[in-house]
């Protein structure tokens, strides 16, 4: 028996070879093991948290990791052995690939966990899921593209020359393609910034309308008047704009005048009558009422409050029903609004 073990076959004995497949096997057993019983407790006891991350780490440790630990227990057990430098070669590269394909598809899944954790997951606009999943197919030609450059540099491969070769091309489609780059990156900034999304109101330059649509490279609004504006996204990023959808509360300043006739003492009353007007107002602010100024034919009061909505129709409303309240009130107080008026005095002049 001894003898037989001692035989030798490609450059290893019997022996070496028995070894080989005994560590191997152990190696195999721990591993599953591992899989079965570990995984799977952690995977119980990830199913009674309220959190996702230890859900998305288990499932990537199965995912991801268990198969690298196969080849992992492949690789040490091949090195008990005598290869041949081909052999061995070969295995190295098979490895190398095996492990950066690995850490690709690793890194993307945690790029676009994190996006669903803390991007899609603050809302459930489906626009917003429609971004990402444009959003994932780039993210993941670059970090492929990468991952490639890494893997052709530790085989050996001079990258430096195709590098250098696809910087030159890419300057001239860049230069070739500037609007189009430009609107796109564009595009990205939207998407991640947020500076607005789809049903938002809002006003940039003298256009003014809900966003229908966030495009690559265009963002479609459409107008009060009800015509689609079409807008390039680098114009969007590069400009000033207001959205009122974001908007809490909305600052009301309005004014009104009365006549000159009008009795001091009823006019210093008026104030306090329009504070208890919009305080009876839901969904309104009161701030401040003030008897502002001396008008060319009227006493001007100045009224400031806040409606407590964004809803341009709600605000429309609570100042219909002010304007009703306050020309009731004042008309019970004998207190007439003043229009333009001009009065002519005329004097006789003497013989």
């Amino acid at each position: 028996m001894h003898q037989l073990l001692d035989q030798e076959v490609l450059g290893n004995t019997l022996a070496s070879y028995v070894f080989f497949l005994g560590y191997f096997i152990a190696c195999i057993v721990v591993i599953f093991v591992f899989r079965k019983v570990v995984l799977h407790k952690l995977k119980a006891w990830a199913e009674r948290t309220e959190t996702t991350l230890d859900d998305f780490l288990i499932h990537s440790v199965e995912r991801f990791l268990v198969p690298a630990l196969y080849f992992g227990a492949l690789y040490a057990s091949v090195q008990t052995l005598n290869l041949h430098r081909t052999l061995s070669r070969i295995l190295d590269t098979a490895g190398i690939i095996i492990i950066t394909i690995l850490a690709i598809r690793s890194t993307t899944a945690v790029i676009e966990y994190s996006f669903q954790e803390h991007w899609l997951k603050k809302s459930e606009n489906e626009t917003r899921h429609r971004s990402l999943r444009g959003l994932m197919p780039a993210i993941n030609v670059l970090v492929w593209g990468l991952g490639i450059v890494f893997l052709l540099d530790n085989l050996g491969v001079r990258v430096s020359a195709v590098v250098a070769g696809l910087g030159i091309g890419g300057v001239a489609v860049a230069l070739a393609a500037q609007a189009v780059l430009k609107d796109l990156f564009s595009y990205f900034a939207i998407l991640l910034d947020r500076p607005f999304e789809v049903d938002d109101f809002i006003i940039i330059d003298e256009y003014m309308g809900s966003i229908e649509h966030v495009g690559i490279k265009t963002t479609r609004i459409r107008s009060l008047s009800g015509e689609q504006l079409i807008v390039s996204n680098a114009d969007l990023t590069s400009s000033r704009l207001r959205n009122y959808k974001r908007m809490e509360k909305r600052r009301v300043v309005f004014q009104f005048g009365i006549l000159y006739e009008t009795p001091q003492e009823t006019v210093e009353h008026i104030p306090g009558i329009v504070e208890r007007i919009i305080r009876a107002v839901d969904q309104t602010a009161f701030d401040r009422a003030h008897f502002a100024k001396f008008g060319d034919s009227a006493l001007i009061f100045e009224v400031v409050y806040y409606v407590l909505s964004s809803d341009y129709n709600l605000y429309m409303d609570i100042q219909q029903k002010i304007n009703f309240a306050l020309m009731k009130e004042l008309r019970g107080h004998n207190v007439s609004f003043a229009y333009p008026t001009q009065t002519l005095y005329l004097t006789k002049s003497g013989d």
